[in-house]
C-alpha cells in the first residue's frame, strides 16, 4: 500500500480553507475513486487527470486509487483540485518525490493533454500559503499573481510533464516576477459636463467622503454621463485596499494577467439583475457586484426597475459593508464596503412636472412609480439630486466643464485630511466614521438638531447629514464642521417629485 499527500484549498469567501489531498493505491479492484464531500467539478478530476497522464505515456496501476480531500465535512469545488489530485497520484507511483511535495501546496486545472489551466483563487491561496510556510504549484499564466504573496516559493508550470522534471533535477522552473499593477478602464473627463453646476458639486462631495448618491431627472438630464465620471474622482486604492480588491476579483477569476488593482472598480449592472447577482450567492456562492464593487463605486442604473428584494438585499451591505451568503452548511462572508450611486426618472413616462409632456395619470404615476423605492433604502442615500436638462441654446453656449484632474486634486486632499483623522484603525472615509469624533462649531449643532426634528430625520439621517456636512468641511479644509457647511448638507437630503422629504 502506497500513500501521499499534499495540500490545496478550498475557498470560503476571500479565505483560502486548507485541505490536504490524500492518495492511496492499494490492492483490490482497479478503481479511482474521489471522497471527501467534492462537487461535481471535483468528481471529473478523476477522467481529467487519467487523460492527462495517458498523454505524458503513463497509466494509472491496475489497483484500487483513493483520493481523500480532507477534511471531509467541508464541502470541496471548483476544477483546481486536479493539479494536487495528479501529483499526489504521481508520488504515490513514485514518479516524483513525496518529500518535496510536502513543502508546496498546489491548485490548477488539467487539460487532456496534460496543459495546467487557469483557475480562480490564486491570490488568497498564495497567501495562506505563505502564512503556513508553504510554497505554491501554480498555472503558469498566474505565476506573477502567486508572487504577490510576497516570501513564498512559487512554481508556475505550463503542464504537468514540466512539474515532473522539475523535481526530479531535469528541469528547473524560473520563479516568476509580481505581475504589476492594473491600470484601470479609461473614464471620462468631467470637462465634457457643461452646465450643472449643483449636481457637479454634490458629485464631488460624495466622492470626497465616499457618500451614496442618488440623481433623479428625466430622460437625456445627464445622470448616467455624471455616474460614469465619479470613478475618476477618486483617489488610488491604499496598498491594503487594493489587497482586498484583488482578492476578491481573484476569487471571482477577474484578476486579469494576476496584475493587483490600482484604481477603485466600477460596476454598473443590468436592471434586470437578480439578488443573487448583487449580493453574491449562486451554486458555488460567488462573490456579487456588490463585492466587485469593493473599495470602488456600483452605479444602478433605472434604480426603480431593479427586482424589489435585489433592492432591499442592498441594506445591510450599505451599513455593515459587508454581505453574507449564508446555507445550511456555511456562511460565506464578503467584503462589500461599497459607494452607491443610482439614476432615476421621476415617473415611468419620465416627464413628471413638464407639464407639456408628463403623461395623463400625473401625478399619482410618479407616486407609484417613486415608491418603488422604499424609505430604509432612501435613508442610506446621502445625498440626492434633482438633474434638471439644459435648454439647446444653453447647451452650445456653455464653457466647457472643469477638469477631472483639478476635482479630483481637491478630493484627494480631503481624503488625506480623513486618513490623518481616522489614524491606522481608520475609517478612512466620512462615509464610515463616528460623528462622536466631529467638531462642530456651536451654531452648526444647534441648525443640524433643530432640522432634524422639523424634518423628523431618522437617527441614521442624522448621523449621515453630519458625515456629508464634514465631507463639505474637509473640502474647504475646515476644522470644524460650520453652520453652512450643515446647510449645504441639509439640502441634499432625500426629495423627490410629489413625495415628501
Amino acid at each position: 500500500m502506497s500513500i501521499a499527500r499534499i495540500r490545496s484549498f478550498a475557498f470560503s469567501g476571500i479565505e483560502a480553507v486548507p485541505v490536504e489531498v490524500q492518495v492511496q493505491i492499494s490492492s483490490g479492484l482497479p478503481a479511482f475513486l474521489v471522497v471527501g464531500l467534492p462537487d461535481k467539478a471535483v468528481g471529473e478530476a478523476r477522467e481529467r487527470v487519467r487523460a492527462a497522464l495517458t498523454a505524458m505515456g503513463l497509466s494509472l496501476p491496475p489497483k484500487r486509487v483513493l483520493i481523500n480531500l480532507a477534511p471531509a465535512d467541508l464541502l470541496k469545488e471548483g476544477s483546481h483540485f486536479d493539479l494536487p489530485i495528479a501529483l499526489a497520484v504521481l508520488a504515490a507511483m513514485e514518479v516524483v518525490p513525496r518529500e518535496d511535495l510536502g513543502e508546496f501546496a498546489a491548485l490548477g486545472e488539467l487539460s487532456l493533454d496534460g496543459a495546467v489551466n487557469a483557475v480562480a483563487g490564486v491570490l488568497p491561496a498564495a497567501i495562506a500559503a505563505s502564512a503556513a510556510e508553504l510554497g505554491l504549484i501554480c498555472p503558469a499564466a498566474q505565476g506573477g499573481e502567486a508572487a504577490w504573496a510576497g516570501n513564498i516559493q512559487v512554481l508556475a508550470a505550463l503542464d504537468l510533464l514540466s512539474l515532473i522534471n522539475h523535481f526530479r533535477g531535469l528541469q528547473v522552473l524560473t520563479p516568476p516576477d509580481p505581475a504589476g499593477l492594473a491600470e484601470g478602464p479609461a473614464i471620462p473627463d468631467m470637462a465634457d459636463v457643461r452646465g450643472m453646476e449643483t449636481a457637479k458639486r454634490a458629485l464631488e462631495i460624495a466622492a470626497a467622503g465616499g457618500h451614496n448618491i442618488l440623481l433623479v431627472g428625466p430622460p437625456g438630464a445627464g445622470k448616467s454621463m455624471l455616474a460614469a465620471r465619479l470613478a475618476g474622482l477618486l483617489p488610488d486604492l491604499t496598498p491594503r485596499e487594493a489587497l482586498e480588491v484583488s482578492m476578491i476579483h481573484s476569487v471571482a477569476g477577474m484578476l486579469e494577467g494576476g496584475r493587483m488593482v490600482k484604481r477603485p472598480p466600477y460596476r454598473e449592472p443590468h436592471h434586470s439583475a437578480s439578488q443573487a447577482a448583487l449580493t453574491g450567492g449562486g451554486n458555488r456562492a460567488r462573490p456579487g457586484e456588490v463585492s466587485l464593487a469593493h473599495r470602488g463605486v456600483l452605479f444602478l442604473d433605472e434604480l426603480p426597475e431593479f427586482p424589489r428584494p435585489a433592492l432591499e438585499a442592498l441594506r445591510q451591505p450599505m451599513e455593515s459593508g459587508r454581505t453574507t451568503v449564508a446555507r445550511a452548511m456555511a456562511h460565506i462572508t464578503y467584503p462589500a464596503r461599497f459607494q452607491l450611486i443610482a439614476a432615476m426618472n421621476p415617473c415611468r413616462c419620465g416627464h413628471l412636472g413638464d407639464a407639456g409632456r408628463e403623461c395623463g395619470r400625473a401625478p399619482r404615476c410618479g407616486e407609484e412609480y417613486q415608491n418603488r423605492i422604499s424609505g430604509p433604502l432612501l435613508d442610506r442615500i446621502d445625498l440626492s439630486i434633482q438633474v434638471q436638462p439644459l435648454a439647446p441654446s444653453e447647451l452650445s453656449r456653455a464653457a466647457a466643464g472643469e477638469a477631472s484632474a483639478a476635482v479630483a486634486a481637491r478630493i484627494d486632499a480631503a481624503r488625506h485630511i480623513q486618513r490623518e483623522r481616522g489614524a491606522e484603525a481608520g475609517p478612512f472615509t466620512n462615509a464610515e466614521a463616528d460623528i462622536a469624533g466631529f467638531a462642530l462649531q456651536p451654531e452648526a449643532r444647534d441648525l443640524a438638531e433643530k432640522a432634524a426634528d422639523k424634518l423628523r430625520l431618522s437617527p441614521r439621517g442624522f448621523t449621515r447629514t453630519l458625515r456629508v456636512a464634514r465631507s463639505i468641511a474637509d473640502l474647504a479644509g475646515a476644522g470644524a464642521i460650520r453652520r453652512a457647511d450643515v446647510a449645504e448638507a441639509l439640502a441634499y437630503r432625500h426629495r423627490m417629485p410629489g413625495r415628501p422629504a
